[in-house]
């Protein structure tokens, strides 16, 4: 299988890498189910995509600039989706799970009288994902930055900011810890953010 998999990024990164804006050096895309405006589409240096992905960048919304970016180390795991209709930028060294979905947009619905299909696609907020992240399992990005060093636990559905240095669950995803850096530990959270008391340290932030 791993040599499988060598072999298809190996053959897609001869055919397909000038097509992308950039596509850094040992960066491997494996098998992708679908790549939709290619040029627009930025990898760093080693980036790992795994099989099944879709990667797309597409300016459905009419943006003047549309850009989907993965950067430095990252690795993207099977079966992720992410769609730009303006700007998609994940950091150096983001990790992300299975199922993953990143998107800046979502389908119209405010008409109930026409079909959701018929609607037009809407801008939402630009997605960040800070350097050293990782998203879990069936994790939805919808419009919403996520700091650096952050956990998004498995099925959890971002759509408000995520400060540093944090771990979130839920849908909506919300914050239950922060890395308190005046005691170096992980300590559990209120929802309005701040620390509770008292909190045994952890030692493990997943």
């Amino acid at each position: 299988m791993r040599l499988g998999n060598a072999v298809r990024a190996r053959l897609f990164r001869l055919l397909y890498a000038r097509r992308f804006g950039s596509f850094g050096r040992g960066t491997l895309v494996v098998a992708p189910i679908a790549v939709e405006g290619a040029e627009r589409i930025h990898l760093g240096s080693e980036v790992y995509v795994a099989h099944q992905t879709c990667l797309a960048a597409q300016p459905h919304t009419g943006s003047a600039e549309c850009r989907l970016e993965i950067g430095d180390g990252s690795r993207i795991g099977r079966f992720n989706h992410f769609y730009a209709t303006r700007r998609i930028v994940l950091g150096a060294k983001v990790l992300t799970a299975n199922n993953v979905y990143i998107s800046d947009n979502l389908h119209g619905y405010r008409d109930p009288e026409t079909a959701i299909l018929d609607q037009a696609v809407e801008q939402v907020g630009d997605v960040e994902i800070g350097d050293g992240s990782w998203l879990g399992h069936n994790v939805c990005v919808l419009g919403a930055r996520i700091g650096r060093h952050c956990v998004v636990g498995a099925n959890a559905v971002v759509t408000r900011d995520l400060p540093d240095y944090s771990v979130a669950v839920g849908a909506p995803a919300v914050v239950i810890r922060r890395y308190d850096t005046a005691s170096s530990t992980w300590r559990r959270t209120r929802p309005d953010g701040a620390f509770l008391e008292p909190d045994a340290p952890e030692r493990d932030p997943a």
